[in-house]
């Protein structure tokens, strides 16, 4: 029998069918689609005696969180704490155990959470959350990388942006959970760059680029309704956004609520996850650029992005170069750091806020580094995707 939506949801007459076997939860039968539920925070004497977990944090919020998971026992446990300990708990947490070959399953168990498990890997993240969705029976829902942990209240901040009705997606803050590689630093730097000043300017208008896949908040009816994470490029985060706008959603960025995922802390694992990003953000403007015509500042945002991308990519990696040889004049590769005054104004300011100076002064150095390799993946992508017209389909795990 379906199961009745939560308190404050009604029913749409809609339902959908639950995976067939979920290790004992959510098997079989149909979930009903609700409508969108206030936020309704009750009792933590109220719930069920296995979730005892819930009474640690006093206040409840009817939300669900999906963590999709392959092999990630080394940071699933740190993940699943810090959703444990949040001032405002969620309603319930969900792993999908995307057929891990290690313990992943056996420590989520441990902690408490419900625990899914498709008969074979899903191919993707977006799959395996795809997976998870017919397990939700709350008006909200959040989707939360393995390796990423969350502040204590980063719920409670990230839900408020969810008081404006129009509003069908919020994400948060990202800071890397460890910095002391060179890939780590230069990623440090890169976030704290882009969520102190590009993340900021983009939300002034309302259009944050992308809802970050590690840590995103979501209406489930809108999720449903949409068909859930979409998998027809490598960058699901960035092709649900995109496609919220075009159907007339809001998506809001939060910069109090904040997140810390692991980063590649090396070349092997950093050149998977900038490959694949690369691909994935060359595969979304070809998907949506019809689209993205009909919604103002979005537009002009991707336009600029990829025309900066492509464009400073090549200047990197070919015409700089070349025309320092060609003139004998090595000065002109300072070209490579010339904004870095104009960078380093945001950089400071992001890690003042957080006490970080010496941090983000000794980091400085390596982004430049992973700029220069974020160019030769991104040249690859466009000559692959648009010159060859030879599609990456792969999710290649990097973390």
């Amino acid at each position: 029998m379906p199961q009745a939506c939560p308190p404050g949801a009604a029913s749409t007459g809609r339902t959908r069918p639950a995976p067939a076997a979920v290790d004992g939860d959510c098997a079989g039968g149909a979930v009903v689609v609700c409508a969108e539920a206030p936020v309704i925070p009750v009792a933590a004497q109220e719930l069920p005696v296995g979730e005892s977990w819930h009474r640690i944090a006093g206040r409840v919020l009817e939300l669900t969180i999906l963590v999709p998971a392959y092999n990630e026992a080394a940071t699933i446990a740190e993940t699943l704490r810090s959703l444990q300990n949040q001032t405002l708990a969620p309603r319930s947490i969900v792993v999908i155990d995307d057929a891990s070959t290690d313990d992943t399953a056996a420590i989520a168990r441990a902690l408490g959470v419900r625990v899914v498990r498709p008969d074979a890997n899903t191919g993707s993240k977006a799959g395996a959350q795809n997976y998870g969705l017919s397990c939700i029976e709350t008006p909200f829902a959040m989707a939360v990388d393995a390796d990423t942990t969350l502040a204590p209240d980063a719920i409670e901040k990230l839900v408020a942006a969810f008081a404006d009705p129009k509003i069908a997606a919020a994400c948060g803050f990202v800071v890397p959970r460890t910095v002391r590689t060179l890939w780590e630093r230069g990623r440090y730097i890169e976030y704290l760059f882009a969520f102190t000043f590009y993340k900021q300017v983009q939300d002034f208008y309302r259009k944050p680029l992308i809802s970050s896949g590690c840590f995103s908040m979501y209406r489930t009816d809108v999720l449903r309704a949409l068909g859930g994470w979409p998998q027809r490029t490598l960058a699901e985060d960035m092709d649900l956004t995109w496609t919220l706008y075009q159907q007339g959603y809001g998506v809001r960025f939060v910069a109090a609520a904040e997140c810390y995922p692991y980063e590649p802390h090396n070349y092997a694992f950093m050149s998977k996850q900038l490959r694949r990003w690369s691909h994935g953000f060359v595969q979304n403007v070809r998907l949506h650029w019809r689209g993205l015509g009909a919604v103002p500042y979005l537009r002009s945002a991707v336009a600029v992005a990829f025309w900066d991308a492509a464009i400073a990519s090549t200047v990197y990696l070919l015409a700089l170069p070349a025309v320092a040889l060609a003139l004998h004049a090595p000065w002109m590769l300072l070209g490579y750091i010339i904004d870095a005054p104009a960078m380093l104004i945001p950089v400071l300011a992001g890690a003042a806020k957080r006490r970080e100076m010496r941090r983000a002064l000794a980091s400085f150095p390596a982004f430049f580094v992973l700029r220069a390799v974020n160019a030769l993946f991104f040249v690859e992508a466009l000559w692959s995707e648009v010159v060859r017209g030879r599609r990456m389909r792969v999710y290649e795990k990097g973390h």
